[in-house]
């Protein structure tokens, strides 16, 4: 094993991303590529040619970073937008040709393990925790402390909710509170089933929409995931990242420090799902965590060869 690697793929429905790390569960290579798998999902029920030929490309220079970093072992995942497609299988058998194994489709709450595991691996104080995992079409609420004790999937997303609810440049408020409110009745349900969740002592935010909206916050010139870890976001900061950005047309918006031109366009729907569940279950600050469902299914991987 001197010198072998692990490599983990998440295949979202915004942006499919690749872990590589050593033996001691150290990172190698982590890198996010936007490739929108689900766009317009909502609309057709199906991965569109176009979103599938992204996404293979992807994972064919993935193939290549593993090939070339000496991978004993590989795990893929997909989640929210294969779940709901009905030609999953077909972007499966095409995938399985390029990476040598074909991914698996792993339901909502074992998406929502995964991040679990990987975000509160990366704090060594165990404590009641809430992690809040935005992807592309899906939410992951998970709470637990020394393991999960639940993990709850909402059908909302940054790309879901911005092409179902925002139509316009920018969007308008009646807009907005629609989003925020459809958001904010399914965090209602969750608190009413898992009372739990309004008892954490912290609440740990994962993935895309977290990060860059802790980039936006503190002006990074240049985009770097990794500065941010450990980023403390109070709630009225999130709240004054929101207002900059919905109230700013698509052109404007790009122009923000710490958003990525690929990321402008659904941030504002992102938004709308951190801010409803900051305000339904009255969080007051939220901790940015660069590790996710990638180091989750690291750590899993570690545990099965050591």
């Amino acid at each position: 094993m001197v010198g072998k690697n692990f490599a983990a793929i998440d295949i979202g429905s915004n942006s499919t991303n690749l872990l590589v790390a050593d033996q001691d569960g150290a990172t190698v290579h982590r890198v996010v590529t936007t490739t929108r798998l689900g766009k317009d999902l909502g609309k057709t029920g199906m991965l569109s040619t176009e979103s599938i030929e992204r996404t293979l490309q992807c994972l064919g220079e993935y193939q290549r970073l593993m090939a070339s970093n000496d991978v004993i072992a590989t795990r893929a995942v997909a989640t929210a937008a294969c779940r709901a497609a009905r030609n999953t299988g077909d972007f499966f058998s095409a995938a399985k040709k390029i990476i040598g194994i074909e991914p698996e489709l792993i339901s909502g709450e074992s998406e929502g393990a995964l991040s679990f595991l990987g975000a509160t691996g990366a704090f060594a104080e165990k404590t009641a925790t809430l992690v809040v995992d935005i992807g592309g079409a899906s939410t992951e609420l998970m709470v637990g402390a020394e393991s999960l004790e639940f993990s709850v999937s909402l059908p909302f997303g940054a790309v879901s909710v911005t092409e179902s609810e925002l139509h316009r440049d920018p969007p308008r408020p009646e807009e907005l509170t629609n989003a925020i409110s459809m958001v904010s009745d399914a965090v209602d349900d969750v608190a009413h089933n898992y009372p739990l969740i309004r008892s954490v002592d912290r609440v740990i935010g994962v993935a895309g929409t977290i990060v860059t909206v802790g980039a936006v916050e503190v002006g990074q010139r240049v985009f770097n995931p990794d500065a941010l870890h450990a980023l403390r976001l109070g709630r009225d900061a999130v709240e004054d990242v929101f207002r900059t950005l919905a109230t700013e047309s698509l052109a404007d918006r790009v122009h923000n420090p710490g958003l990525p031109r690929d990321r402008a366009d659904i941030i504002v729907g992102g938004c709308c799902v951190l801010v409803a569940i900051l305000r339904r279950l009255q969080i007051s600050e939220i901790v940015v965590s660069q590790h996710n469902l990638l180091d989750g299914l690291i750590s899993e991987m570690r545990k099965k060869f050591s």
